[in-house]
């Protein structure tokens, strides 16, 4: 017991996986006396989306505090969100559509809620968006309503200004605060939820599905290295005509520390130091989008709600037609601003994500399983991101120091200067 209290979240988490599956497939149909426990972590995971959802937006939006003081700051680097967000997911769709994981298994449909091809209507679909009663909306958990009336609230909050909000505005940023570690207490038990959910699984899927998940996290990754080696890369040329090669080399201590520790913001530190550091940007500008960047800025979540899109859509045998990929565009950008930057919250926001989608959560011990797997990428994609969109607002308003950005091996130093920080 005291060896596996010493190991890392994430394996414990891959290691519960693992037994749940030999499990499963030893114990065949008796592994439903697990059930319970796995519905039991399912539960408190769908108790945690609307109030993680409602604080973590609102607490991103309120970074921005005054929206005269950032300025160009604030509104470019808005739009870098925005472009980067849609640009991420419509490419994990389209790898997810060209790999196609989950097509041709059906087996899942047998133990879930039957979900039904409907004609879809963007403009309908749009209009529905926009609540009539918030109160309903939370009671039925129409999650991209509550999205909506959050940025709304958010928006008037930041207009009315801090004077007149300051109360609100400590009251959300404490309970952001709250649910974040509300979260990081329920992804505790993720090991054992697991477990018990995949032996369930297991114990009544067939082996095909492995194979499926294994086509996931591969088009996953592909996803995640277009973005990273095309997108990125090609953004900051055509934007600022700085050096790719060189932005990697000054940022890639942080990329380093996203992926082994797959939590945007416990990266925030090293973040502000690459960018002080190596980019030669000063604190005006990093100070604010960086920690806003690793609360809105979920790139790599993006990718993965396209590529969940299409796995559900497969799996439960819902024709993919072009309304339903504009659909699952628009929620990537959407649910990837609302997604909270600490391990683990991504599975939440699949939740969300297949909530709003109509399907059934079926799938989310699935996703569970192999989240460590695919969250270090993810991570390092949303800090990568953080940085691309910081070093293109800096340049374009004037607050980038380029002697310091083209500097030679000034790395290392940053290096041993986050190592100080840390320790």
């Amino acid at each position: 017991m005291k060896w596996w209290m010493r190991q890392p979240l994430y394996k414990q988490i891959a290691l519960g996986g693992l037994i749940g599956v030999l499990l499963g497939f030893m114990l065949g149909e008796n592994v439903k006396y697990f059930e319970p426990f796995g519905t039991l972590f399912l539960r408190l995971l769908q108790m945690l989306i609307i109030p993680l959802v409602i604080t973590s937006i609102l607490a991103g939006i309120l970074q921005m505090k005054d929206a005269k003081s950032v300025g160009k700051v604030g509104g470019g680097f808005l739009i870098y969100l925005v472009v980067s967000s849609l640009i991420a997911t419509t490419i994990g769709v389209l790898t997810a559509f060209i790999i196609q994981p989950g097509k041709g298994v059906g087996s899942i449909l047998d133990h879930g809620e039957s979900v039904e091809s409907q004609d879809f209507s963007f403009v309908e679909h749009f209009l529905s968006w926009v609540p009539t009663n918030i109160f309903e909306s939370l009671a039925n958990l129409e999650m991209l309503q509550i999205i909506i009336f959050t940025v709304f609230i958010g928006l008037v909050m930041l207009s009315l200004g801090k004077e007149k909000t300051s109360t609100i505005t400590n009251f959300v940023n404490e309970s952001s605060d709250i649910m974040m570690k509300l979260t990081n207490y329920v992804i505790q038990l993720a090991p054992y939820g697991i477990l018990a959910l995949l032996a369930g699984l297991v114990g009544q899927f067939d082996s095909d599905m492995l194979g499926e998940v294994l086509k996931f996290v591969i088009a996953d990754y592909i996803a995640l290295l277009v973005v990273v080696l095309l997108v990125y890369p090609f953004l900051l040329k055509l934007t600022t005509g700085l050096s790719p090669l060189q932005f990697y080399k000054n940022v890639y201590p942080s990329m380093l520390f996203a992926f082994t520790t797959s939590t945007s913001s416990a990266t925030i530190p090293i973040s502000l130091q690459v960018a002080k550091k190596n980019l030669g940007i000063s604190e005006r500008t990093a100070g604010f989008t960086i920690p806003f960047g690793a609360t809105a800025n979920m790139d790599g979540f993006a990718v993965a709600i396209g590529i969940i899109s299409v796995f559900a859509a497969n799996l439960y045998g819902i024709d993919l037609t072009f309304g339903m990929i504009v659909q699952f565009v628009l929620l990537g950008l959407v649910l990837s601003i609302g997604a909270a930057g600490v391990r683990g919250a991504g599975v939440v926001m699949s939740i969300v994500l297949l909530e709003s989608l109509g399907m059934p959560l079926t799938l989310i011990p699935i996703l569970a399983a192999i989240w460590p797997v695919i969250d270090m990428g993810h991570t390092t994609v949303n800090i990568t991101s953080d940085l691309t969109g910081t070093t293109i607002v800096a340049k374009k308003t004037n607050d980038l120091d380029e002697s310091a950005f083209n500097r030679a091996n000034k790395e290392k130093i940053l290096t041993a200067t986050s190592s100080q920080e840390i320790s």
